[in-house]
């Protein structure tokens, strides 16, 4: 067994490695770049290296570094995570050549599995069944629209060398396959240094269910159960869960074997997953398989019982998997969440910074307060940290276990409302309007599912009636404790003699609820209060809140909840299950001023087209007196790897250029102004 090993990546995959080999009494090794010297892997890890500047294609890509810091530090063993150099085989080449062993396949299943083209043939060959499509290297965008004629619309273009959502465009008809052609192929050269795209027949109603195998060099492989993936955005995964809602025994079963007849055909060893695309009527095709730990491994681990990452360290160690098949049993259920810095009240848009507040929810079995529950955070950030703009935005991946579904799903939306981030835009509210959603409570899932479901855009989940409720009373209750405790702060109260009004307007954006907030039956106020709403009265009871906390947790009449709460001058703003609300407390003659008050009108800023992220400008397609029609391309701004094409939203005639081509870019940075 190796005593040291490196982890060549950065974030939380390699805090999540380190975990497993510190278990083991394995000595870790971290990389980093400039961006990351005070990252957490960092700070986990036994040793670190310096390996060059921010940018990936000159630090965590550069392969020799890695080596090299192997070399110098004396690890024996490298984990590479996923992304970066992990499917890349150039790199198991050099480390096999340095003597160092490499905690995943071969060079041989690299190769094979690493080039969707190629590996979809083998799929094929190995009796593994394969969506229609073409397969040979496309040339132009006028050969890619002749085979996504040929193929019948709609139809997926996919970079060979892509992976995490990059590379990839849905096209219905021959315009967007130019446009996509285009962009994958470009987005492909600048992620992977590849830009050949493939096009295939795109599956409506599609489910995305992948297989995780697991192999060693002894021809030992098992399948460890399925992963339900078709929550995404952007073909980037959103929440993953284990088992799959969808699945019968025998479906299992048959993608099971056919994932585990894939990896025996390339002598596959170490953690690899079969990704399938699955139709309504369970039919399913191969899309690619990951030759690598994937991002939502932890769900696996929760219902299997074992450690993906100790597994893969046995292996590449030379020993033999310790369990058959037979062995493998699948034990209640697990959901992952995905937690990344961004707006998705601006279409997602990435966000970076710095993060002034980090405060996960408490892990473990019962954390939180929910008994049935069990809760996992996977993460590379620490409050204080920053979020670049060099790297994937994920700031956390938040995993939760249950003996059912259900219960899985509960102590999700629950975990999501104590998860408290500061500093950065994030997603959590869109991740909770998604976990308690009828549709998703259900199990109708497809990759289709966010557009569908929201397809004007995410913009706060609006509560029902009785959530409301109880949230107008908790800002109710909340206020009236910093009002008492101002009071007796000022000397205004002594005793129970009170100056503190009862009598309050709850101001919900321009809705107000009157209420009356008194102390509780039992004659203390110190836990909580009897608030009346609309003729009927609320018991809101917290006994370990205090004033300028920024989580209440606690009950409404009994029903359990945590709220998180900042303050907002004179009032709060409140988040829980998927809304945020912006709510003021005031006295009743208040109430009737705030009523009056305008709205104060946005600028008007239809004249510009502005920079809706930090990010670098690619290409300006326009110039200065050029007509511009509705929906027409202008400009795409390349950001966490990604490009982002910004369209007309209407006819003009273009004034002025503001920035060029090359450009770094701040949010609504103007590019380009109009007459």
């Amino acid at each position: 067994m190796f005593t040291k090993i490196l982890i060549a990546n950065r974030g939380e995959i390699a805090c999540r490695v380190i975990k497993t080999a510190r278990r083991m009494g394995i000595k870790t090794v971290a990389v980093y770049s400039d961006a990351d010297a005070g990252a957490l892997h960092v700070q986990m890890a036994d040793e670190a290296v310096a390996i060059g500047p921010a940018p990936s294609a000159q630090s965590y890509l550069v392969a020799d570094r890695i080596v090299q810091a192997c070399l110098d530090t004396g690890a024996q063993a490298v984990h590479p995570g996923y992304g970066f150099l992990s499917e890349k085989a150039a790199f198991c080449e050099a480390l096999k050549a340095a003597g160092i062993a490499f905690i995943g396949p071969d060079v041989h299943a690299i190769g094979a599995m690493g080039d969707k083209i190629e590996s979809k043939k083998l799929a094929k060959a190995a009796g593994v069944s394969t969506v229609p499509g073409y397969l040979g290297v496309i040339k132009d965008d006028e050969e890619a629209v002749t085979i996504a004629r040929d193929i019948g619309y709609p139809v997926m273009i996919k970079a060979s060398a892509g992976g995490g959502g990059k590379g990839m465009r849905v096209a219905w008809d021959d315009a967007q396959t130019r446009e996509g052609f285009r962009s994958a192929s470009n987005e492909a050269r600048s992620s992977f240094a590849d830009d050949r795209v493939f096009i295939e027949k795109y599956v409506t109603e599609p489910r995305h269910i992948e297989i995780q195998v697991m192999a060693d060099a002894h021809g030992n492989c098992v399948y460890l159960g399925e992963r339900e993936c078709s929550i995404q955005r952007r073909h980037q995964k959103v929440i993953e869960e284990a088992p799959s809602p969808f699945l019968d025994e025998a479906t299992r079963k048959a993608m099971g074997e056919q994932a585990v007849a894939l990896a025996q055909a390339v002598q596959y060893r170490s953690a690899g997953t079969v990704e399938f695309i699955v139709d309504k009527d369970r039919n399913f095709y191969f899309l690619e398989m990951n030759t690598r730990l994937q991002v939502e491994h932890p769900v696996t681990e929760m219902i299997t019982g074992l450690d993906l990452v100790e597994l893969m360290i046995h292996v590449a160690a030379g020993e033999e998997l310790p369990l058959t098949q037979a062995d493998v049993t699948l034990t209640g259920w697990a959901l992952e969440a995905r937690v990344y810095a961004e707006e998705p009240t601006r279409n997602f848009l990435p966000s970076i910074g710095r993060v002034t507040r980090y405060r996960p929810p408490a892990e473990g079995a019962g954390a939180g307060g929910h008994e049935a529950g069990v809760v996992r955070v996977d993460t590379g950030i620490h409050e204080g940290g920053e979020i670049s703009m060099f790297y994937d935005p994920m700031i956390a991946k938040l995993i939760t276990y249950g003996p059912d579904r259900a219960t899985a799903i509960s102590a999700m939306g629950d975990a999501l409302d104590r998860f408290q981030i500061r500093g950065v835009g994030h997603n959590i509210s869109f991740l909770a309007a998604l976990v308690e959603s009828r549709r998703f409570g259900e199990g109708r899932l497809t990759t289709n599912f966010i557009a569908e479901e929201f397809p004007d855009g995410f913009h706060g989940r609006e509560l029902p009636p009785e959530a409301l409720t109880r949230l107008v009373a908790i800002a109710a209750s909340i206020h009236r404790r910093r009002v008492e405790r101002d009071a007796t702060i000022s000397g205004q109260m002594a005793g129970h003699h009170r100056v503190v009004p009862s009598h309050w307007v709850v101001r919900v954006g321009r809705d107000n609820h009157a209420v009356e907030v008194d102390v509780a039956d039992d004659g203390r106020d110190d836990d909580g209060h009897d608030v009346i709403l609309g003729g009927r009265t609320l018991a809101v009871r917290s006994a370990d809140w205090e004033t300028g906390q920024t989580l209440w947790t606690g009950t409404v009449d009994g029903h359990a909840l945590a709220v998180q709460v900042d303050g907002t001058g004179i009032g709060y703003r409140l988040f829980h299950g998927g809304a945020e609300l912006e709510v003021q407390v005031l006295t009743a003659r208040a109430a009737e001023f705030a009523a009056l008050m305008p709205v104060k009108a946005k600028p008007d800023m239809s004249k510009f087209l502005l920079s809706p992220m930090p990010g670098l400008l690619v290409n300006v397609a326009v110039a200065v007196g050029d007509e511009v029609k509705a929906g027409q391309e202008l400009a795409v701004v390349e950001a966490m790897k990604m490009e982002n094409i910004l369209r007309a939203e209407a006819d003009g005639t273009v004034k002025k250029i503001a920035a060029e081509k090359g450009s770094s870019l701040a949010v609504d940075q103007i590019i380009i102004e109009f007459e």
